[in-house]
């Protein structure tokens, strides 16, 4: 007679157990770390030189989603731990059948200006270039962009889905910005560049006769250092090393290699053929805010058609000499998002706000913290690690 209360298990059962027990370990791990992800904080890697000197290549950020508050998942369907590509397929990595509105958890604080944020790239008709590695992404902008010229590969992403890219952000929603002669003015207060950030110069010299170990000593890299003529170099430089340069009497003078006022890029937000403007002279250009009202005629619209059209989802025409919003006659607009205006501290080496124009409020993903692993990919083995660079504030 078996005297037994509740029957022994089989070893097959005890087996599944143990497998279920490991399937929901891994399934509440992935759910946790990917609720971590989305809501608290984010792992980031820089891939360009647009941000030199406070951020170099390889540098591997962690971005807080708190400061400003947590985007609620605009794509709420995806696979785990990639953003917009699957690894390995390399297939879509989200359903864009479903689409959720704009909506952000409370946040510590606003944007500030000088802060270092990661965004959505805010172009939504850019393109990638063909042959180029998958980090890199050449700025296309099209009036069309289902006219692009079939070289490129067109990308058409859900705000939340677009490239992940890092700038500082010198302006905030109701700012004026604007630069001469390379120099940034926001409400009419020149806002000098940090030692964080570098510029061109023009540097002239006494002699032809140049110890370049100087200027290594100082961080310039010589390599990269333009020669003009026998005596006159372009270096990129921060407003400390210049400092330093200028104590050396080998020295004869050293000025801001900047783009003549009045130079046309051609390129540049607005993209308005009455404006002017080059990297290093543009404005002054005042930033949207959450209930700042527009009016809208032929010096504005060039500014604000596109926040108020591709941002802000509304139907934009002009008939005759009049513009209709909605098919609505319209003479101005209030905007109902808050905008930013974010720019490179590698400032002849970066395509920001200066191509693009406004970041919206609902492209904003997080702050950057700190520097958790930095690695250099050129240099030797033994010094591939930054050790200088670890654990390091963003600033």
């Amino acid at each position: 007679m078996n005297w037994r209360i509740f029957p022994k298990k089989r070893t097959e059962d005890k087996k599944k157990t143990k497998k279920r027990e490991w399937f929901d370990a891994i399934v509440f791990a992935v759910v946790v770390a990917t609720l971590i992800r989305m809501f608290f904080i984010e792992a980031y890697t820089i891939p360009s030189g647009s941000m030199e000197r406070s951020l170099l290549i390889g540098d591997y950020l962690f971005v807080s989603k708190i400061n400003y508050g947590a985007r609620v998942p605009m794509t709420p369907i995806a696979f785990p731990f990639a953003h917009h590509t699957m690894p390995i397929t390399g297939g879509k990595a989200y359903y864009d059948g479903v689409q959720w509105k704009y909506r952000r958890l409370p946040g510590l604080s606003e944007v500030k200006r000088n802060d270092v944020v990661v965004f959505n790239l805010p172009v939504g008709d850019t393109v990638a270039l063909e042959n180029q590695e998958p980090s890199y992404y050449n700025l296309v902008r099209q009036s069309d962009w289902k006219t692009v010229n079939s070289q490129y590969t067109v990308t058409s992403r859900p705000v939340d889905k677009r490239e992940n890219i890092i700038k500082r952000c010198i302006g905030i929603s109701g700012d004026v910005v604007s630069m001469k002669d390379g120099i940034v003015r926001v409400n009419g207060k020149i806002e000098p560049l940090k030692n964080t950030g570098q510029m061109p110069y023009k540097i002239q010299f006494k002699t032809t006769d140049i110890n370049f170990d100087l200027f290594k000593d100082m961080g310039f890299t010589v390599t990269e250092m333009e020669q003009v003529d026998a005596n006159t170099y372009i270096a990129n430089a921060t407003p400390e090393m210049i400092g330093k340069l200028k104590t050396l009497d080998f020295v004869k003078s050293v000025t801001l290699a900047v783009a003549p006022e009045k130079t046309d890029d051609g390129d540049l937000f607005p993209l308005d053929p009455n404006r002017k403007w080059n990297v290093d002279n543009f404005g002054p250009i005042k930033i949207p805010a959450m209930g700042w009202t527009v009016q809208l005629d032929s010096n504005t619209m060039p500014l604000y058609y596109r926040a108020i059209r591709t941002y802000e989802g509304n139907k934009v025409e002009k008939k005759g000499n009049s513009w209709y919003i909605n098919d609505k006659p319209a003479t101005s607009y209030t905007f109902k998002m808050n905008y930013y205006w974010m720019m490179g501290d590698n400032r002849h080496n970066s395509t920001d706000s200066r191509y693009w124009g406004f970041v919206p409020e609902d492209h904003i993903v997080g702050k950057a913290l700190f520097i958790w692993m930095s690695w250099d990919k050129d240099a030797s083995f033994f010094h591939k690690i930054r050790w200088n660079r670890l654990l390091r504030g963003i600033n």
